[in-house]
């Protein structure tokens, strides 16, 4: 489980990390003190699961896990606080645990195992045999319903609630999310980003930018979509066996 720590207290920081490194399979990539900085390291890192805080200066842990539940595949949510009178809210958003402080590892240990078992998106990787046929991907535009050939999709870019395909005949926005099509298309189609898919048979090869970034060039496509770090290592060994 790759976690980040999000709280305003560097004291209740501390704390976490050192329950989280004395729990087998867990690694903490991050750190934030607010929301905005939680927000940042989240589509930066791209956790599995985040320890979020509710009260801090600014956009408080409710705030932050309202901008998540936007997200095509948000992290698991765990708020530790030390006011329980914010369970219920906590709650109604997509929190997955709420701890009140002082944080005990037996509760932590309680909590990410509850966690493991929700965030993992390969779990559902055979896909839906009924569409495992398809060949098209169907819109809806003004024109009334379009057909996209799945060999003519360079990929699959997600921007919070809406699912953008480039292909051979330009960009169309769809109704479908970014882990259905993961799962009914793997493995023609790779996960590069939290929020990019991309087809195999389209990359023509992997560039840094000068910003640092590392991205995709892909055939008869000016769109370069970023490679995050988490799976970076992935694409260069496909690569290489390309």
């Amino acid at each position: 489980m790759r976690i980040v720590i999000v709280d305003d207290e560097e004291l209740a920081r501390l704390r976490l990390q050192r329950l989280v490194s004395e729990i087998e399979g867990c690694e903490l990539v991050g750190e934030a003190e607010n929301g905005e900085q939680a927000l940042a390291s989240i589509d930066e890192l791209e956790p599995d699961l985040i320890f979020l805080d509710v009260r801090m200066p600014g956009m408080d842990g409710m705030e932050v896990a309202a901008k998540l539940a936007e997200y095509q595949e948000p992290p698991a949510v765990v708020f530790c606080t030390a006011y329980d009178e914010y369970a219920l809210e906590a709650f109604n958003t997509l929190a997955q645990g709420y701890i009140v402080k002082p944080v005990q590892k037996n509760q932590l240990e309680q909590v990410i195992a509850k966690s493991r078992r929700l965030t993992r998106p390969q779990t559902a990787s055979s896909g839906n045999a009924e569409q495992a046929g398809r060949r098209h991907i169907s819109a809806k535009t003004r024109k009334g319903v379009e057909l996209i050939p799945i060999e003519s999709v360079r990929c699959f870019v997600a921007d919070q609630k809406y699912v953008t395909v480039i292909h051979g005949g330009g960009e169309t926005l769809i109704d479908e999310t970014l882990k259905e099509l993961e799962q009914e298309f793997s493995p023609d189609f790779i996960r590069v980003h939290r929020n990019a898919l991309v087809a195999i048979n389209k990359i023509e090869g992997l560039q840094r930018e000068n910003s640092g970034q590392q991205v995709l060039r892909l055939q008869e496509s000016d769109y370069k979509p970023q490679v995050s770090r988490r799976h970076l290592s992935t694409v260069r060994t496909l690569l290489e066996r390309l």
